[in-house]
């Protein structure tokens, strides 16, 4: 018995086609994914910042050997237990231009809060390379924690016995051959001077009429005159001298800050507080975890800083619930501010003090003090 007739024939069932729209969607995830696969490895343009570690100043930190050490320490004086935190932030960079983050990676940090896309040549100017940038970081770290001991201890009443020199003179400037590197700038125009922004204000109210500086050279004083030069720096037209200054403190006690791999200046005005806080008896935040950035003079301003929005994020994930911002960042952080935390708004080291203050008692008289809001 057969189970066919031999007469009978197969006949092939026809392929089934796609959907034009089944088929459209194939090629165009066949499209996406090479598209994708090339922007993962074609050069950008950009850089990304993202929250870096958080420290606290009334804590410890590792040393360049490896071991923990405190990050302030202080010799030639009383010092008292302290609480809670006064936490400085940090940002990271993604990329620089030796390498520069893929356009995938781009894309994620632009829908992440916590993360900001910046231009590279905003971060690694065009012919400075990473090395210079670092080194030129890490001197402004130390110049900050100079400040900023030179900040703290005179607001505790201290004689830092500041002394503003010429560390350099341009070449072909108009100081060249009237001051010399080592000079001792006592005042511009009859009025005292201790640092830089001091000598600038008098310059810039001379509108380019000469300026009388009053110095001391090797232990004589001496009275000089320069007219300062149009100089054009950074797209912008400035009345300039010719000199780079520095502050040389003889501070009446030693003040050790340890802080390894972090360079710029806007740690400046938690070191200050954190100095404050080992100084005096009565803790300053009141045991509480309070964050703050800010840059600051000997004299006690606070100034701007770059990556706010990053920094707020860092402090909210260390557990602040109060941040000090520099008044002048605060159209950066309106809008931005983490759930759950306070921003004060604070324009010199007495602002800060008055913020800690309002934090340590629990938050009363909080109302009376400036914060950043949209107005």
């Amino acid at each position: 018995m057969t189970l066919f007739h031999e007469e009978d024939v197969a006949v092939p069932v026809p392929r089934r086609r796609l959907p034009r729209a089944t088929v459209a969607g194939i090629w165009a995830l066949a499209v996406a994914l090479v598209v994708l696969l090339v922007l993962t490895f074609l050069p950008t343009a950009y850089v990304i910042q993202r929250p870096g570690p958080v420290y606290n100043t009334l804590g410890s930190a590792t040393a360049a050997d490896g071991e923990e050490v405190p990050l302030i320490s202080i010799e030639g004086a009383d010092t008292y237990a302290t609480e809670g935190a006064l936490d400085l932030l940090t940002v990271q960079v993604v990329g620089n231009r030796e390498r520069t983050p893929s356009w995938v990676e781009l894309a994620l940090a632009w829908t992440d809060p916590r993360k900001a896309v910046l231009p590279l040549d905003s971060v690694f100017p065009e012919g400075t390379t990473t090395e210079e940038r670092n080194e030129e970081s890490a001197a402004m770290m130390v110049d900050s924690q100079q400040e900023a001991t030179a900040a703290a201890l005179t607001e505790l009443g201290y004689d830092v016995g500041a002394q503003l020199t010429v560390h350099s003179v341009i070449e072909d400037s108009a100081a060249e051959g009237v001051v010399m590197a080592g000079d001792v700038i006592v005042a511009a125009d009859g009025v005292d001077v201790a640092d830089a922004a001091a000598v600038r204000e008098v310059v810039n109210a001379a509108d380019g009429d000469a300026v009388e500086l009053s110095i001391i050279r090797d232990g004589a004083d001496e009275t000089v005159s320069i007219t300062p030069r149009e100089t054009e720096v950074d797209g912008e037209t400035m009345l300039l001298l010719g000199v780079t200054l520095s502050t040389v403190y003889d501070f009446p006690i030693d003040v050790t800050i340890q802080l390894n791999n972090v360079g710029g200046p806007s740690a400046g005005m938690m070191f200050a507080l954190g100095i404050m806080d080992e100084l005096t008896e009565a803790s300053l935040n009141g045991g509480e975890t309070v964050a703050g950035t800010g840059t600051i003079t000997a004299s006690g301003d606070v100034g701007p800083i770059g990556g706010i929005r990053q920094k707020l994020w860092g402090a909210k994930d260390a557990g602040a619930t109060a941040f000090l911002a520099p008044i002048e960042n605060c159209d950066e952080v309106v809008g931005h501010v983490p759930p759950g935390m306070d921003v004060f708004a604070v324009d010199t080291l007495d602002d800060a003090l008055e913020a800690l203050d309002v934090v340590s008692t629990g938050g009363a008289g909080a109302d009376e003090l400036p914060t950043c809001t949209a107005d």
